[in-house]
């Protein structure tokens, strides 16, 4: 065979595989048996309802319908776990066909707020993306800051000479991670690859970098000396504000300028600042409308056919991720179904038993992967690869299959003043008005979480989507480290998939016929988050009131019909803990969600559900909250010690410790009622035994 017959059928071998995971018939047996026990609880609750006037008939009822609630929340959760899927991409063979084919990738990192989300941090996310081992010609990072903040710019300027040196070293030592933040936290092992004295000297220069943004940061303004290193501070002036400033758009480096080179001399990536012009009373739709303008100017700038999401806080922890990502997209046979590729949210700061359950291993490698198993896998908002007209609204068609744009920019005459202008316009607020944007095109506006119901729309268009959970984490974010942070993000998150299934992108409607069933199910186990509140709170009033008040709920132990309702709880929780462990949890780990799971579904979930009922009467209107990045020193320290760090006062806690406080009266109080009765039977006995004897 000759050296071309020989590429050619490389190149004709699949880019990945899939693989679905073991013990799916013993799964389905084991399910059949737990529906079989619902079954018998149902009609237990049907055949013992008490009669009209008798005492407890209403509680009966409620407990009824709320156990009706739990097994078709638990029926919607099967599917996905009938159906888990590995997505396995062969990165040697696309070194191999295809390394001159690789098309142009840009990078979009959001940020919203200098204070909320430090600078710093953000540069860390930027440097460890510009180090992606990628050809750089063919690497574009925008980094869209909504706040509009020159501190950022100038955190930004700093960043892009510091890579000068930092690429070079990530290349020269193949280091793991690529933020510096990461990296240097670690140990130095003087065994390793790294030599001391650069490892030392290029520590010292990031140390430095940071101290300088700091301290403009504490100072509180920029520098005349500073401005003048840039004409792009010229941009900024009073009239700038977080909410009101016109569009900024700066090429900070131009991947075409044969200048701009790494210590090296290698070409160094494309990197540009963009600010979104907002104006108050204008609708600007948070991060999706950020999303979009990142879109619009990154086809006018580079126009790459691969576009990367990712949240300021979210680093690059594999260098290698943008080519086992290509891998689904390239294959000759099924990549170009593929619409996008989503990886798990990981992050970097979570505690081995991990108190607030930030990241259940469960979910990660089993739910998702199931939706993933249908070609439906969720877009998470971050960690995310799309295929740039997708994301742009076209529909799928087996018949027109992708060429990939292999240019890179350096035939592209127009000067960067033209770019930058030229971008500014499509970054305008007004330029979306009377177009697509937001509704077929972009990311879907009028929900807050705007991923969501996004990848639902691209799949409903006939894409399908891969989720990807490498062994090694491809990225690794920062965990809210106080319960208050925690909660809040749930309460937003429950309250936006809420307002999707009450929207007309309810699964069960818009995706009828467009996508599989299984996947419609799987989708509703986030969307009915909210409402799933009602049953949860239900079973933490009712029955403990019921117990004070010496009102039967459930069959004696004594009864046939407790095996049902003992079966049912055992089998879910014994089955929860083995696949938490198998997943690579701890039983404490486990311990902890449950414990979360019920926190989250009495607040969180409780105000979201109350939030989207006063939303749908027209009362309030949709907002969005985000939640700090970073955390205090102290409040950091007690979260790895793992102790729970309650955060600022919230009326959440206050409905916590209610209900606890109404679980503990309950039970004492029918303690006491039980030895009481238990003192005045056996006086009883006492005080008839004499009686008894003098009768006979």
């Amino acid at each position: 065979m000759g050296r071309e017959e020989s590429v050619k059928a490389e190149a004709a071998l699949p880019l990945f595989d899939i693989k679905q995971a073991k013990g799916r018939v013993c799964h389905r047996l084991f399910s059949s048996t737990v529906f079989f026990g619902i079954c018998l609880i149902w009609f237990y609750r049907l055949t013992n309802i008490p009669g009209a006037g008798q005492q407890g008939r209403l509680s009966w009822i409620g407990m009824f319908i709320s156990e009706l609630m739990f097994s078709f929340y638990w029926i919607l959760t099967q599917p996905v776990r009938w159906n888990v899927s590995y997505y396995l991409p062969f990165k040697d063979r696309l070194l191999h066909s295809y390394e001159d084919k690789l098309p142009g990738v840009d990078i979009f990192v959001c940020t919203a707020d200098p204070i909320m989300e430090p600078p710093a941090m953000v540069i860390n996310t930027i440097l460890s993306v510009m180090a992606y081992n990628y050809p750089p010609e063919k690497l574009s990072i925008y980094l869209s800051d909504d706040g509009g903040s020159n501190f950022t710019f100038y955190a930004l300027l700093e960043a892009s000479h510091f890579s000068k040196r930092w690429i070079p070293f990530c290349r020269k030592f193949n280091i793991e991670p690529r933020s510096p933040e990461a990296y240097f936290s670690q140990h130095f092992d003087a065994q390793n690859t790294v030599n001391p004295r650069e490892w030392l000297a290029t520590k010292k220069q990031y140390e430095d970098m940071k101290e300088r943004i700091q301290a403009v940061i504490n100072k509180g303004s920029i520098s005349e000396e500073i401005k003048n290193q840039h004409k792009g501070f010229l941009e900024w002036n009073h009239n700038v504000t977080k909410q009101n400033h016109h569009p900024i758009v700066k090429i900070v480096i131009d991947g075409r300028d044969k200048k701009s080179v790494d210590n090296d001399g290698i070409q160094l990536p494309t990197l540009i600042y963009l600010a979104r012009e907002k104006k108050l009373n204008w609708p600007h739709n948070f991060k999706a409308g950020a999303m979009n303008a990142l879109i619009r100017v990154s086809s006018e700038i580079s126009n790459g056919d691969i576009i990367l999401n990712l949240d300021c806080d979210m680093h690059a922890n594999n260098a290698d991720a943008i080519r086992e990502a290509l891998c689904f997209f390239m294959d000759e046979q099924r990549g170009h179904q593929i619409a996008y590729v989503q990886h798990p949210q990981n992050f970097n700061n979570i505690i081995k038993n991990d108190i607030y359950a930030n990241n259940p291993h469960a979910v990660n490698k089993v739910e998702l992967a199931g939706l993933g198993g249908y070609g439906a896998a969720l877009f998470c908002g971050t960690g995310c690869f799309h295929r740039r007209n997708s994301l742009c609204g076209s529909k799928y068609s087996n018949e027109n299959k992708q060429v990939w744009n292999v240019k890179t920019r350096k035939g592209d005459k127009r000067t960067i003043n033209e770019l930058e202008q030229r971008s500014k316009v499509l970054a305008s607020s007004s330029y979306e008005k009377g177009t697509q944007w937001g509704k077929e095109m972009g990311l879907v506006y009028g929900c807050p979480v705007e991923d969501i119901v996004t990848g639902l729309t691209i799949q409903c268009r006939g894409w399908k989507s891969v989720y990807y959970n490498p062994e090694r984490e491809a990225f690794l974010g920062v965990a809210p480290a106080t319960l208050d942070i925690s909660l809040i993000q749930f309460k937003r998150w429950s309250e936006g998939m809420f307002q999707i299934f009450f929207s007309k992108y309810c699964p069960f409607i818009y995706g009828h016929k467009k996508i599989k069933l299984g996947a419609q199910m799987g989708y509703c186990i986030y969307l009915l988050w909210a409402p799933l509140s009602l049953p949860t709170l239900y079973y933490v009033i009712v029955p403990p009131l019921c117990l004070l008040h010496g009102i039967p709920l459930f069959p004696k132990v004594s009864s046939p019909w407790f095996i049902p309702f003992v079966y049912v709880f055992l089998s879910r929780n014994i089955y929860s803990i083995v696949e938490a462990l198998r997943c690579g949890s701890t039983l404490k780990a486990w311990w902890n969600l449950q414990r979360m799971v019920m926190i989250r579904r009495t607040t969180s979930f409780f105000f979201a559900f109350v939030d989207t009922i006063i939303k749908k009467l027209g009362l309030s209107q949709t907002t969005f909250v985000l939640t700090a990045k970073v955390a205090a020193e102290d409040v950091s320290t007690r979260y790895e010690q793992q102790v729970m760090e309650f955060g600022s006062s919230s009326i959440m806690f206050t409905l916590i410790a209610t209900l606890a406080m109404l679980n503990l009266i309950s039970l004492a109080g029918a303690a006491v009622k039980t030895v009481m009765l238990v003192e005045y039977l056996e006086m009883e006995r006492c005080w008839n035994r004499p009686n008894i004897l003098n009768g006979s």
